[in-house]
């Protein structure tokens, strides 16, 4: 029987002061999450803590952060726990510990740049962790979130038979490894990137079926979150996205209360920040950082339903 229990590796007891070393974050239980930096030129006028999609890694963020960096932002961005170099990849940590580093970071963030904004910006997965944490009952103190393709497929819109199979599996063979082979999805139009990452032996290529279950489960918990999120927000995504469907993103912008800007690209994929018209949408982010409020270069800010509804 133990051999169907789903497997966790949950962050363990507190044992030192969480410490932002220049190449990792180590947690209060001793866990080392690899960490990269892409520092502003020049004095910072803002610094954004990046987080990464599932089976993805730190280096996720690369090209945005040199981009970024060239224009007075600072980018930190760090492994996850089961994820890229971080210990046991493959093994899902629960969106506790999930949560619970990421806030962890940002605090640390924050305080080696005292007085400096701080946006938090999550990548698919990434989003779901930013989401849930900032309606925990301390969220991290920032300045604005930068969804990017936030993972939001929850149950409540997925069909009936996937979750089905999903229940079955977790508790019977929740050790299967899946590919995604024969699935006939396109994450980007960006195919060099793609072969790249094909060939990257950092980023995960079969998932666990006790990790697919805790996507979801951080699914749910992230498209619940949406009605409580406060704080101003920038959403992006992009109409040929097939990795995240449509119907659950238009629920969860519909849910959103807070102040938020919706960005709905009609060339773009599910990772926005590496397809081809990547620099169109890592222009969108600064200009929102630095004006909120203002008319966004790609003028692409408005009529987000329509482009969904297609």
């Amino acid at each position: 029987m133990s051999g169907c229990a789903p497997e966790l590796q949950a962050a363990g007891p507190r044992i030192q002061q969480p410490e932002l070393r220049p190449d990792a974050f180590v947690a209060a239980d001793g866990i080392a999450l690899p960490t990269r930096v892409w520092p502003a030129e020049g004095e910072p006028s803002a610094v954004i803590l990046a987080v990464h999609g599932f089976n993805d890694y730190s280096n996720a963020f690369a090209a945005a952060g040199d981009y970024w960096a060239k224009r007075g932002l600072t980018t930190y961005a760090y492994d996850q726990r089961g994820f890229g170099a971080a210990p046991r990849p493959g093994i899902w940590p629960g969106e506790e510990t999930l949560v619970a580093d990421m806030k962890a970071i940002a605090a640390a963030v924050s305080a080696r740049h005292p007085g400096l904004p701080l946006y938090l910006l999550g990548e698919s997965m990434g989003g779901a962790v930013v989401m849930t944490a900032m309606t925990t009952a301390d969220p991290p103190a920032a300045t604005g979130l930068i969804l990017v393709a936030p993972a939001v497929w929850g149950r409540s819109t997925m069909n009936p038979l996937y979750r089905g199979v999903l229940w079955i599996m977790s508790r019977t063979v929740p050790w299967l490894k899946l590919s995604g082979r024969g699935l006939d999805i396109t994450p980007s139009d960006n195919i060099d990137m793609l072969i790249a990452l094909g060939q990257d032996p950092l980023v995960i290529k079969k998932t666990r079926v006790d990790a697919i279950k805790g996507i979801v489960d951080l699914m749910d918990a992230a498209l619940a979150a949406a009605p409580g999120l406060k704080t101003q927000s920038l959403v992006l995504y992009g109409a040929h996205d097939e990795i995240i469907p449509k119907a659950p993103t238009a629920t969860m912008l519909e849910s959103l209360s807070g102040p938020h800007r919706v960005v709905v690209y009609p060339e773009g994929y599910h990772m926005l920040l590496r397809d081809l018209q990547a620099e169109t949408v890592l222009a969108d982010v600064v200009a929102w950082i630095e004006h909120p409020t203002e008319p966004l270069p790609s003028g692409l800010d408005h009529g987000w339903k329509r482009l969904i509804d297609e």
